[in-house]
């Protein structure tokens, strides 16, 4: 005598499965003319910003190592047990980092709502 072999599956699998047989996908949408040069104003404004903040990055990380390399007294000093180029370090770049980075995501966002 043969076992018969049944196909078990949750109620999920059999409703996605046919889900997935019904639904017919529908191309979407080729962007007009309007659309293709919007892409490009907002492409061409976000790049921008990106520029400017890298540039800004730069300045900070590099002016910081300047000024403590312009300066080597700076490591001699000490506030708190703390070498003063640390404390310039840790107290200086990080706020300003932090607010070159509030201020690149407000530009971006900008950019996207409005041309």
């Amino acid at each position: 005598m043969t076992a018969r072999r049944v196909k078990v599956t949750s109620p999920q699998t059999r409703i996605a499965l046919a889900r997935r047989h019904r639904s017919q996908r529908r191309p979407l949408p080729l962007p007009g003319p309007t659309d293709t040069e919007r892409a490009r104003q907002v492409f061409a404004a976000q790049r921008r910003t990106a520029l400017r903040t890298v540039a800004l990055l730069g300045a900070v990380l590099f002016g910081a190592s300047g000024i403590i390399a312009l300066f080597p007294v700076l490591d001699r000093l000490t506030a708190f047990g703390i070498p003063v180029s640390w404390l310039l370090l840790a107290t200086a770049t990080y706020p300003l980092l932090l607010i070159i980075a509030i201020v690149h995501v407000r530009t971006a966002e900008r950019t996207d709502d409005h041309p």
